[in-house]
């Protein structure tokens, strides 16, 4: 077995899921799972605020692109990978083909440390909101004794992922900080 390298293969834009579904049963229908032991998508997780209800999903950060990690020094894994429904090819250019051979070029291991430290982060973290907060923006409460309330964003700590918000409580602006979950945007 030769050395496992990681490579960038494109595949059509929205298809990215189904195309690394069919590539990982093609190798395991031809025993070959060894010799591509990973097949990523790098996404991130974002939530958005939808009547009153967080919705948490996952988007894609390179849309059309799979990341796997395999062993091209065997003949076949080469063609299977290629010739999956969705897959569209291995990414570069003419610069980018080892050119006495036709082999893709393996990512640089920092290209690779720095891709599987954002899914590794995406992993670990709490959604980030999708559509941020502005200054001035009216807001609605949605959890805690306040729930219910509205008020006007005055700060916003991004790093944190909290506002500060002025709500008026018995005919004073009174600041509160809230995280991004327990307010939504007023329509």
């Amino acid at each position: 077995m030769g050395e496992l390298k990681w490579y960038v293969v494109r595949s059509v834009s929205g298809q990215e899921k189904k195309a690394k579904n069919y590539l990982e049963t093609e190798l395991g229908r031809h025993n070959l799972t060894e010799l591509v032991p990973q097949v990523l998508i790098p996404v991130e997780k974002v939530f958005e605020m939808r009547n009153g209800k967080k919705r948490v999903r996952e988007r894609n950060l390179y849309p059309g692109y799979i990341i796997i990690h395999a062993d091209l020094g065997h003949g076949e894994v080469d063609h299977i990978i290629t010739s999956t429904p969705g897959i569209i090819g291995f990414l570069g250019d003419k610069d980018k083909k080892d050119a006495a051979n036709n082999k893709p070029v393996p990512l640089h291991i920092t290209e690779v440390n720095r891709i599987l430290g954002i899914v590794d982060e995406a992993e670990e973290q709490v959604a980030t909101l999708d559509k941020p907060y502005v200054v001035g923006e009216l807001v609605k409460i949605t959890d805690g004794g306040f729930a219910g309330m509205s008020g006007t964003v005055s700060e916003i700590f991004d790093e944190r992922k909290k506002l500060n918000v002025i709500v008026k409580i018995f005919g004073r602006s009174q600041p509160m900080e809230l995280n991004y979950t327990q307010v939504e945007k007023e329509s």
